[in-house]
């Protein structure tokens, strides 16, 4: 009979409004919500239904209407006021945030996850005292809430106190000996005092437990420098540039080492770089909100980066990492106005304007993708990464000639990169300059002998025209003997076959092209082809009609009409000519 009731209660929502049986007059149309007979209590749990919904969709503005509504039928329930807290956050609406928060904590003192962000609203409003009591309560209703502690610790550091913030970060390592931001926040407490030792320690025990972080790393690394110990740091970089071959700190640092160069001056400056790094509120909830997106937790993220957002709305960077997070949830205006508030003079004005970039490329504005994309060339206009980016909007503009110039900058800039020499020789192709798009495949594999896709195309295109056949069925080994299993390489051997008339072993390893590649049409029709060849003809038939389905390339399609008609007036029998 309950799950009857809310079946019901769950229709209504859905519907807006029902009526019992015999409500219509005479005009038909139903009687206002009200006259179900409904009480608020069981309004308002259908408003909160309707608001988990569109939470779960991403649906954040209906979900706002939705609890709000369910707050003013039932105005006790704390999880509605826990619920827009969070919301509210979202919208950067603090003040409010805080409102709702305080009430659902007032009445469940014991929800630990709604007392944080009490908290988390209280340092962003300035009131750090309040925060920190909110803190220490968690900690003591919850021993086990890291957050707790690490943003504890951080507005005691901040308020100068930091015997305090280390004490706090003792317990917690105690409480959770496996707490890898624990150790890590302790190493960086004890480098900013300027004591080595203990931060060498701490770091260790953090890395201990999670050996392939970069954070970790790179500041352990920094100690074992001021440490006078150029060996151990020299491996500590090493590895973080294994696992982010992009990091500029430990590259430039690493380098520097290399180079031998011993300044007393700058390793005093480096010891007040350790100096600068000590905790802070902001920078701790930062560090909190990037982990969430790390590991995909776009709504703890959302709302940790917003908090840091009003706090410290001077930090682009917060503006742009949350334009991630709402890129992933699909939030696209949202996401338009954090990347949009990144300025030019900011670092991460190029990201920001790629991010917007790919943001209309997946709403299939090309124009702006490439507006975007333009944006942040002008800001890095030696970024091979952003101009292979243009190539690819531009080709999918089918602006081809833009594509090839493009393409030709970039292998200007880099005359050594065969991928780039490749890239070059395919748009050469499109563009229906077939001797420079093999020049560029041959110097490509010059450059790299291992090369598979120039390799193969060179040997395909030899296929095609039927030239140097040998060669070309050498070429296209090479290209196999690097991957084996690519299904394009394949039908470029079974290609070459086929045109030696060898069509036994064309149609072998055609065949098992189709297998690996699934409908491409180009493939079927060189196995429909090989078929008729060996004498089956109602199977190459069948495969032209599959190929004739699914190619867009009006050449193909009139050459496959052709085959058809050509085989199907051979009834089956016979060889027509190709």
């Amino acid at each position: 009979m309950k799950r009857c009731v809310i079946v019901f209660l769950l229709l209504c929502v859905s519907l807006g409004a029902c009526a019992p049986l015999g409500s219509r007059g005479k005009s038909g149309a139903s009687r206002p919500s009200v006259d179900l007979g409904l009480s608020p209590r069981d309004q308002a749990l259908g408003a909160f239904l309707k608001g988990e919904v569109a939470m779960r969709n991403g649906d954040y503005d209906t979900a706002l209407e939705a609890y709000e509504r369910a707050a003013r039928l039932d105005p006790e329930e704390p999880r509605l006021h826990a619920r827009l807290a969070h919301l509210y956050v979202r919208r950067g609406e603090l003040e409010r945030a805080h409102e709702e928060a305080s009430y659902a904590v007032e009445k469940r003192p014991s929800d630990v996850p709604t007392r944080m962000l009490l908290a988390g609203t209280l340092v962003g409003l300035g009131r750090e005292k309040e925060a920190a009591e909110e803190y220490r309560v968690v900690i003591g209703e919850s021993p086990t809430t890291a957050e707790a502690y690490l943003l504890l610790s951080a507005l005691y550091t901040k308020a100068g106190e930091s015997g305090k913030a280390r004490i706090v970060l003792e317990r917690l390592v105690e409480a959770d000996p496996g707490s890898v931001m624990g150790y890590y926040y302790l190493g960086r407490l004890h480098a900013g005092a300027g004591q080595l030792d203990e931060a060498r320690d701490s770091f260790a025990e953090a890395l201990r437990r999670n050996s392939r972080s970069v954070l970790i790393l790179t500041d352990l690394a920094l100690v074992e420098e001021m440490r006078q110990n150029p060996q151990e740091a020299n491996l500590l970089y090493r590895r973080v540039l294994a696992l982010d071959p992009g990091n500029e700190v430990a590259r430039r640092r690493l380098a520097g080492m290399l180079a031998g160069q011993k300044r007393y001056d700058e390793a005093l400056k480096e010891f007040r770089q350790l100096e600068r790094i000590e905790a802070d509120p902001t920078e701790t909830r930062l560090k909190i909100g990037l982990i969430y997106l790390e590991k995909g937790d776009f709504e703890n993220a959302a709302t940790e980066l917003n908090l840091v957002r009003r706090a410290n709305p001077e930090d682009h960077s917060v503006a742009y990492y949350l334009g991630i997070v709402y890129s992933e949830t699909g939030e696209l205006n949202r996401a338009d106005e954090a990347l949009s508030s990144v300025p030019v003079d900011s670092p991460l004005y190029a990201e920001a304007r790629l991010q917007m970039a790919y943001l209309a490329q997946r709403e299939d504005d090309l124009d702006g993708a490439v507006d975007y994309a333009k944006q942040a060339l002008e800001t890095r206009p030696d970024s091979s990464g952003i101009i292979e980016f243009l190539i690819a909007l531009e080709r999918d503009r089918e602006n081809i000639p833009k594509a090839v110039s493009l393409a030709e900058r970039l292998v200007n800039k880099n005359p050594n990169n065969d991928r780039y020499h490749f890239m070059l020789g395919a748009l050469y192709d499109e563009a229906g300059n077939r001797p420079a798009a093999l020049e560029q495949m041959r110097e490509a594999i010059e450059m790299n002998p291992e090369n598979a896709a120039a390799l193969n195309y060179l040997g395909y295109s030899m296929a095609e025209a039927g030239q140097e056949l040998e060669e070309a069925e050498r070429l296209v080994k090479r290209a196999l003997a690097v991957d084996p299993n690519d299904g394009f390489f394949i039908d470029s051997l079974g290609w070459v076959f086929y045109q030696r008339g060898k069509y036994p072993q064309a149609v072998e390893q055609l065949e098992r092209a189709v297998e690996l590649t699934g409908n491409d049409p180009t493939i079927n029709e060189h196995l429909a082809d090989a078929y008729r060849r060996v004498g089956r003809e109602l199977e190459a038939l069948q495969l032209y009609r599959e190929a004739l389905a699914s190619t867009t390339d009006t050449a193909q399609q009139h050459r496959l009409e052709t085959k058809v008609r050509a085989v199907e007036r051979a009834g089956g029998r016979g060889e027509p000519s190709l």
